[in-house]
C-alpha cells in the first residue's frame, strides 16, 4: 500500500484507459474515503454524480462536442482558468501543452489534431467511469470558500483511487461546459458543476500516458519564514 507521500509523488493524470468501468464497490470505497475531506463549518458542499453508464457518458460528451463544433467557447457556471494569463503561470501552461504535443508528435500548427485531442476530454479518454462534482449555486454566490473545499475533495478522490490501482484525470475542461453537462445529466436546477474526474484502468501501452509535466522547484513558490 503506497504512503500518502508516495501517492502524491507517483500519481499522474492519465489520458488513455482500458474499456473497463471501475467496480461499484471500489467507487464506494473511494467516495467513502473522500467524504472525510475537511470543509469549512463541516459543510461537505460536494454533490457527486458517479457515472459508469456508457450511453449516458456518450450523450454528455457528444453534447459538449456539438457545442464546440458550433463555435461555442464555453457554457459554464464558474470561470476556471484566468481571464488574463500572466507569468509565470502563462509560461508554465505553454510548456505543459508543448511537452504533451511534442510527445504525441503533433505539430504546433496542426490545429485540427489539437482540437481532436481536446475533444478526447469529452470522450473521457476511453474511460467508463466519471465523477461529476457539483455544489449548490448559493454556495458560490459571492463566495469562494466552497471552491477550496471541493478542490480538496478532488485531491482526496484521486489519492484514494491511486490506492486501489485506479488511474485518474481531473478535468477543468468540463468546468467550461458545466451548464451543458448539468442539462444532459438532468441534475436539479440548484446545482452547479465544478469539475469532473475521470477514473479507470490505465492503458499502459498508450504513449500519451508517459507524459508527466515537471513541477517547479520549491524556491519558485515557497517562502520560509523561520
Amino acid at each position: 500500500m503506497p504512503s500518502v507521500i508516495e501517492a502524491l509523488q507517483n500519481r499522474s493524470s492519465k489520458r488513455a484507459y482500458l474499456p473497463k468501468p471501475v467496480e461499484a464497490e471500489i467507487q464506494e470505497k473511494i467516495l467513502q474515503a473522500a467524504a472525510m475531506t475537511p470543509s469549512g463549518a463541516n459543510m461537505q458542499p460536494w454533490v457527486t454524480y458517479a457515472v459508469s453508464n456508457k450511453e449516458v457518458l456518450k450523450k454528455v460528451g457528444d453534447a459538449v462536442i456539438e457545442k464546440m463544433d458550433a463555435g461555442v467557447a464555453h457554457d459554464q457556471f464558474i470561470q476556471y482558468y484566468p481571464v488574463n494569463w500572466v507569468n509565470p503561470y502563462k509560461k508554465r501552461r505553454i510548456i505543459t501543452g508543448a511537452g504533451l504535443y511534442k510527445l504525441m508528435e503533433v505539430d504546433r500548427k496542426d490545429n485540427e489534431t489539437r482540437i481532436e485531442m481536446w475533444k478526447d476530454n469529452f470522450r473521457w479518454f476511453g474511460a467508463q467511469t466519471v465523477f461529476f462534482v457539483f455544489t449548490e449555486k448559493e454556495n458560490i454566490n459571492e463566495a469562494q470558500g466552497v471552491l477550496i473545499d471541493c478542490g480538496a475533495y478532488m485531491q482526496s478522490i484521486m489519492l484514494a483511487a491511486h490506492e486501489f490501482g485506479v488511474a485518474t484525470c481531473p478535468q477543468g475542461s468540463t468546468t467550461e461546459f458545466g451548464r451543458v453537462i448539468a442539462k444532459e445529466l438532468g441534475v436539479p436546477e440548484n446545482l452547479a458543476l465544478l469539475y469532473s474526474v475521470v477514473l479507470g484502468y490505465e492503458d499502459k501501452d498508450a504513449k500519451i500516458n508517459a507524459y508527466q509535466p515537471k513541477r517547479v522547484p520549491l524556491t519558485e513558490n515557497i517562502t520560509f519564514i523561520n
